[in-house]
């Protein structure tokens, strides 16, 4: 991902798709309604989440002292006491990157489906369920952002396991077990030792899309990915466009989503986002340094960086 940075800076992408794609009023058609809803249902608890990880603030302090003083069994009561209600709160993040993937499968399938002959009218013609696609990108990357700056969240998951470990030795009944069995606790504990853990469900959920739907060309979903990004890019380059936008927050959504659809597309194509037969074309395309100014976006696009 250390050539991300280049695609960003970029200014040409073969064939850019020249419309505006209403990020901020899109509404569903007839057509679109029932992947709409279905997706819709995901995306009105994304905000809680993002809410909930961002006021997360770990039981740093509780474990220290349970750490340092063994053989006081109050402060281990304590400690794991306000672990088990932190855990069940990242199971439920954990359990979203499902639902989050599950939505994406949907509007992958809808977006690259035999409905119109090429992903510039899919985009232009179903821009509800493009405006939707766009929003998980966005939140994903918000949420990944959160994630990788609270440290508190793999230290507190750690303490957990441990913890629920020695109880099971020891024949000490723990209450917390049922929130998360050992099972679970596997998945959750490689889901958030990823550097960004949200964005590599997606990845994976993409590519599993492309995997399951043999019969449908891999340039489908490609070029859904690639055209995303290049109307992206012609909307904060157009003066006319960019005037369109009712809020200077729509800048930083478009530049987090081109992110997004960047790292999809070197997942999913089979030479990636950055070789010369790519239709993101990192050679030619680097982006003027103007759209990069933002301060959000920056630190989120170091941040991925690294």
């Amino acid at each position: 991902m250390g050539n991300l940075l280049k695609v960003l800076t970029c200014t040409d992408l073969e064939q850019e798709p020249n419309f505006f794609l209403d990020f901020e009023n899109a509404q569903p058609t007839d057509a679109e309604r029932e992947v709409w809803e279905q997706v819709d249902v995901v995306l009105k608890d994304a905000k809680g989440i993002l809410d909930e990880l961002q006021a997360y603030k770990g039981a740093g302090q509780e474990i220290r002292e349970a750490i340092q003083n063994p053989s006081d069994e109050a402060l281990q009561e304590q400690a794991w006491a306000c672990v088990v209600p932190l855990v069940g709160r990242l199971k439920k993040f954990y359990q979203f990157s499902q639902r989050l993937e599950a939505a994406l499968h949907s509007l992958l399938g809808a977006l690259t489906s035999e409905t119109y002959d090429d992903p510039t009218q899919h985009l232009e013609r179903e821009q509800a369920l493009a405006k939707q696609f766009a929003e998980i990108l966005h939140f994903t990357l918000r949420f990944d952002e959160l994630k990788m700056t609270n440290p508190a969240i793999q230290n507190d998951f750690s303490y957990y396991r441990r913890t629920l470990s020695r109880m099971r030795i020891n024949n000490v009944p723990a209450d917390g077990e049922n929130e998360v069995n050992n099972e679970l606790a596997n998945r959750i504990s490689l889901f958030y030792a990823d550097a960004t853990p949200m964005l590599k469900a997606l990845s994976d959920g993409t590519t599993k899309f492309v995997s399951e739907n043999k019969n449908l060309p891999i340039e489908n979903t490609t070029d859904c990915l690639s055209t995303m990004a290049s109307v992206c890019k012609v909307m904060l380059e157009t003066p006319e466009y960019r005037s369109r936008f009712a809020s200077e927050e729509t800048v930083s959504f478009c530049l987090r989503v081109m992110v997004g659809v960047i790292i999809l597309y070197d997942y999913v194509h089979p030479v990636g986002a950055f070789a010369k037969s790519s239709k993101i074309d990192v050679s030619a395309n680097v982006y003027t340094t103007k759209h990069l100014n933002d301060e959000s976006t920056n630190k989120t696009i170091k941040s991925m960086l690294q």
